[in-house]
């Protein structure tokens, strides 16, 4: 599904979400799906460490994607792209390739594995977790599967969009009435 934000920051850019099921050893998110943001911060990229603070997603960093399939099953995680770009999978081997760029931002909830394929040598994200959760890296193996399937169930919805806060579109897509 995608539909646009215009009444925000970065008014008319495009809102994707995206649906992945469990793929082998990647749980994946069972109800939430991932959600990307095109050019929501198109005019100030290198203020996204700022931004999401600012909405309260915190323990944030900055540095790049993992090239291997990967996923966090204890919080939600927000990756803006801060400068140059990429290609990267979504959802395991069977999910989806995204290229983002500078400005680009991704919400990615509990259980979904990402990882990517190529990059630009300048490549660069800044990373955020709800509330300033800890955040856990687990892999494609069944160990990491059996532990995370449970811990994924126990994540709560965040109080705020990392872009756009208490009004953002995140909150709208992550309803599970």
């Amino acid at each position: 599904m995608t539909f646009f934000v215009s009444s925000q920051p970065g008014a008319d850019r495009s809102i994707e979400t995206l649906h992945f099921k469990a793929d082998g050893l990647l749980p994946n998110n069972p109800k939430l799906p991932a959600v990307l943001y095109l050019g929501a911060l198109q005019d100030k990229p290198e203020k996204a460490e700022q931004i999401f603070n600012s909405n309260g997603w915190l323990n944030s960093w900055v540095n790049g994607v993992f090239s291997y399939h990967h996923y966090h099953s204890n919080a939600h995680e927000v990756l803006g792209v801060m400068s140059g770009s990429a290609s990267l999978q979504l959802g395991g081997d069977s999910g989806r390739t995204v290229q983002v760029s500078a400005g680009d931002v991704l919400v990615l909830p509990a259980g979904t594995a990402h990882k990517r394929l190529t990059a630009t040598q300048d490549f660069c994200v800044a990373g955020a977790y709800p509330g300033g959760a800890d955040y856990n890296t687990r892999r494609a193996t069944s160990d990491d599967l059996e532990a995370a399937l449970p811990e994924i169930a126990m994540v709560p919805l965040p109080e705020n969009d990392p872009v756009y806060g208490q009004a953002g579109p995140l909150l709208k897509a992550w309803e599970t009435d």
